[in-house]
């Protein structure tokens, strides 16, 4: 069995819903308290065993670039100033892992994206992150899709319990065996009544890399190729287990979910906290 060590993180989506902070700035730059979103994403890669990252971008994330570079000037100026604190904390990011770029060039959807990196990936089984879904837990997330990976050498989908009002909205597994998490399918968007489980997919795989094959027959649909096709057509061929996510998960593509990230990490900080919960406690609402 080969090691997880690659990771895929598509990040060439316009983030229309954030504009128009998101004009000029990618929305995976934009900062839960004062940390960019798309650094806690990689720090979870690199806590889970990652080691090369492939950044699927678009001419509009140059800024994703920067952040995982180098800043020489901004460097020598905070050693200037005596900001030593800073400056080791500037210099560790892109020590975090090799870092590698590719852009998309067309907005073709997900399934087209994980398709550019058949060459980066070259034969090994890798993970995908996405970086509109942020998850704090004890053990990573995607460490925990790994140790699935490895007790049964087979692809795996994340599982988050869903509340009634979002199965209508999201991909929903159906299990072969739910007490093993043994996958049999999804289904996009059921009515409640007919849901396989409560489980939705979030943004964390393991795939082997026969997904690539699957990816070049997928048709297009409504101007995208999705990835779900592919995943769907090799769960006919290889065998795909859920992991139940343990730990809390913050869906930051959107405003509310966002808004709430940002409350809840000053709340965990020990030089934050205090001033927020004053802050919380005079609200007048």
């Amino acid at each position: 069995m080969r090691k997880i060590r690659k990771a895929i993180i598509p990040v060439a989506g316009m983030g229309t819903k954030f504009l128009p902070a998101t004009k000029a700035l990618a929305k995976e730059m934009l900062p839960i308290v004062d940390k960019p979103t798309i650094e806690y994403i990689v720090e979870e890669a690199v806590k889970s065993g990652i080691e090369e990252i492939l950044f699927i971008t678009s001419p509009y994330k140059k800024n994703i670039e920067d952040h995982f570079d180098r800043s020489f000037e901004l460097e020598k100026r905070l050693e200037k100033s005596n900001k030593l604190e800073q400056l080791e904390m500037v210099k560790s990011i892109p020590k975090l892992a090799s870092f590698y770029y590719l852009r998309q060039g067309e907005p073709l959807g997900t399934g087209h994206a994980i398709r550019l990196a058949k060459n980066f990936i070259g034969g090994e089984p890798f993970a995908i992150l996405y970086g509109d879904d942020v998850v704090v837990s004890e053990t990573p997330c995607l460490k925990q899709l790994i140790e699935v990976y490895e007790t049964y050498d087979c692809n795996v989908l994340c599982a988050e319990e869903l509340e009634d009002y979002l199965i209508t909205q999201k991909g929903i597994i159906e299990y072969e065996d739910v007490n093993s998490g043994k996958v049999k399918g999804l289904v996009e968007k059921p009515k409640l009544e007919e849901a396989p489980s409560n489980h939705g997919t979030l943004g964390r795989y393991i795939l082997k890399p026969e997904i690539f094959e699957e990816l070049e027959t997928i048709t297009m649909k409504n101007g995208e190729y999705l990835l779900t096709d592919a995943l769907l057509s090799l769960m006919q061929k290889q065998s795909f287990y859920a992991c139940k996510l343990n730990g809390t998960y913050y869906d930051v593509g959107n405003q509310i979910g966002y808004i709430k990230a940002n409350v809840e990490f000053a709340l965990a900080r020990n030089d934050l906290s205090d001033a927020m919960r004053e802050y919380l406690r005079n609200l007048k609402i």
